[in-house]
């Protein structure tokens, strides 16, 4: 979700679609509290681990 995020900055940032831009920035915010949410080894969205 964070690689995706990031794909999306960048191309929102050379095309100036802001759009991409907006969901980029969503896409990595949400994807760090996930990973951090992982890390500490807490349940996410009812499961421990995400395959």
């Amino acid at each position: 979700m964070i690689i995706l995020g990031l794909i999306l900055l960048v191309v929102g940032f050379l095309t100036g679609i802001s759009i991409l831009w907006t969901l980029g920035i969503i896409l990595v915010v949400v994807g760090v509290i996930l990973a951090l949410l992982g890390a500490t080894g807490r349940a996410v969205g009812g499961r421990k681990y995400w395959y």
